[in-house]
């Protein structure tokens, strides 16, 4: 007698499971990152001369809904051993404690907080972005575009180097690496 209400209750339960289990795949999909595509790059000035260097290993997850971007979240991981100056010594360098540090710290992250329609059509992303075990928030726009059954997903984020102790002793000295550093991400997913 005490599990006549239960056994009435079981199609509501069987109802929330069913939605509980479905809600993720309606509020968006996660996508796959075509890393043969996609790039990321740090851009800085070396006595007021621009240099690029490209990290060749990062993990993107992208859950993205463009009908409803509010409910995307994105989280990337980047391994700080994969930045690429285009020479081995100048490499192994930035590994040391004074820049990256990547014996103590050999991933940087990011993680969304939210994803809103901004200016212009672009999305205004916002979250904590960690390099060398410092957090800070930040906000970025973020253009994307289809391209067949590929999204593209294109930014940049200016930050200054020196917030993360990124070259510290005699590197803190700007007129050698600027403290203006510009992120830059091309994303290509495919579902």
């Amino acid at each position: 007698m005490h599990f006549q209400p239960l056994l009435r209750r079981r199609p509501v339960i069987a109802t929330v499971l069913a939605l509980t289990i479905a809600l993720p795949g309606i509020a968006g999909a996660m996508l796959k990152t075509d890393t043969a595509k996609s790039s990321v790059s740090a851009v800085f000035k070396q006595m007021n001369v621009p240099v690029e260097a490209k990290f060749k290993k990062f993990n993107v997850q992208l859950d993205y809904n463009d009908a409803k971007p509010e409910a995307s979240k994105a989280n990337v991981e980047i391994d700080i051993g994969s930045f690429d100056l285009g020479d081995p010594q100048y490499n192994q360098e930035v590994l040391k404690k004074e820049w990256f540090n990547a014996t103590q710290f050999p991933k940087a992250s990011f993680v969304s907080s939210t994803i809103k329609p901004g200016a212009g059509g672009k999305l205004e992303v916002s979250g904590k972005l960690t390099i060398k075990g410092k957090t800070s928030d930040i906000s970025f726009p973020l253009s994307v575009k289809k391209e067949g059954s590929n999204q593209i997903f294109d930014g940049s984020l200016p930050i200054k180097r020196l917030r993360y102790n990124i070259g510290e002793g005699e590197w803190q000295d700007t007129s050698m690496v600027a403290d203006e550093v510009v992120i830059k991400f091309h994303v290509v997913t495919a579902q």
